[in-house]
């Protein structure tokens, strides 16, 4: 895999680890994923508990999610990057709501400062990126090898159309 070329690259690779590595752990090991989160993890389960049914489905949305975050840096694709800002705000606010409303114990307020925490990382990163130069739509540098550039209006073959740069 290609390492990040952007300061928010790194924040999203950082989270996509993360989120396939966490993904991962539910699956595999269970009731560890639920420790770390402050859940409690009886010895037998009564019928109709689905907890096991949600950590699964939940673990395998992280696992995805980690590996849609991956794709995203090693393509450089900084709309999803600014995508991700919103909505990891919306979940630390809902995250963080769960918490505050006893829905969800203390120690997953945890998850909702990560969410929080990394979606500012990434909009810091991406404001530092626009001031080193790195355009909103790709790398800043001809070493982006994957990335399309666009052509200047005029240039190129007769006939080129500039929607062939679009990913």
């Amino acid at each position: 895999m290609k390492l990040p070329r952007s300061i928010a690259g790194w924040t999203i690779a950082v989270f996509g680890v993360l989120a396939l590595v966490m993904g991962a752990v539910g699956l595999l090991w269970p009731e560890a994923q639920l420790r770390m989160l402050g859940f409690e993890v009886p010895a037998t389960r009564s019928v109709g508990d689905h907890t096991g049914t949600f950590l699964l489905a939940s673990s395998v949305a992280a696992f995805n999610m980690g590996v849609y975050y991956l794709l995203a840096t090693v393509t450089e694709w900084r709309v999803f990057y600014r995508f991700t800002v919103v909505f990891r705000l919306v979940t630390f606010t809902v995250f963080t709501i769960a918490v505050l409303a006893d829905i969800a114990p203390d120690r997953f307020f945890g998850v909702a400062a990560w969410e929080g925490l990394g979606a500012v990382a990434t909009a810091i990163g991406l404001r530092l990126d626009a001031r080193r130069g790195i355009p909103a739509g790709g790398v800043g540098s001809s070493e982006g090898a994957g990335t399309t550039a666009v052509a200047e209006e005029g240039t190129g073959p007769a006939g080129a159309a500039p929607a062939d740069a679009v990913r």
